[in-house]
């Protein structure tokens, strides 16, 4: 999202205010500040989505870390209705289809969440992990989500560089939370996850 190819603008200026408040929101959850995390997590949120509204065409990353922000600050109601409808007449790119999937799971719409993973496998192999870990969701396979959020985890263990800059599998984390609504977190235990509660 950060890309150097990106004009300057608002929209980046936006960007990189979101970037540095989940940065502290996710030092915060590591810490075990809950608190002081879901705050930060609502700032990044509405820095995220401020900038999609100003950025260029498909934009959809914005719309990814809006989402997971909004979902581990556990309000994300407001983000899901405005991606949802962001993403009504979408490209069918991976990102796009990554952001559907994640809103529509936090909605309970399976079928859109498969519809969603599925573009997501035109992107790379980090893309077909969370998408595996989505189609398990849709389907209640506790056994097939566990084994792609370990896949997950131990890819965000073996990367040099984050996005914000702070080691955290912040895709496990917001999948974890999916997953507890359905009775199937598998809480991996790794120095990049937040200690549950």
């Amino acid at each position: 999202m950060t890309e150097n190819h990106l004009p300057p603008g608002p929209h980046l200026d936006l960007l990189m205010e979101a970037l540095d408040a989940e940065a502290g929101a996710q030092r915060a959850l590591l810490d075990g500040d809950a608190a002081t995390a879901s705050h930060m997590f609502d700032a990044a949120a509405r820095r995220y989505r401020a900038s999609f509204e100003c950025a260029p065409p498909a934009s959809y990353g914005r719309l990814v870390g809006m989402l997971k922000a909004a979902i581990i600050a556990g309000n994300p109601t407001d983000a899901v209705a405005f991606a949802r409808q962001a993403l009504a007449d979408a490209e069918a790119t991976p990102t796009a289809g990554y952001a559907t999937a994640i809103a529509a799971l936090v909605d309970g719409d399976g079928d859109a969440a498969r519809r969603g993973a599925d573009l997501m496998r035109g992107g790379d192999e980090r893309f077909a992990r969370t998408a595996d870990a989505i189609i398990a969701l849709v389907d209640g396979d506790g056994a097939a989500y566990t084994r792609a959020c370990h896949a997950i985890v131990a890819d965000f263990e073996e990367r040099s560089e984050h996005l914000t800059g702070v080691a955290i599998a912040d895709t496990a984390a917001m999948l974890e939370i999916l997953a507890a609504d359905r009775g199937l977190a598998c809480h991996p235990v790794s120095p990049v996850m937040p200690v549950p509660a």
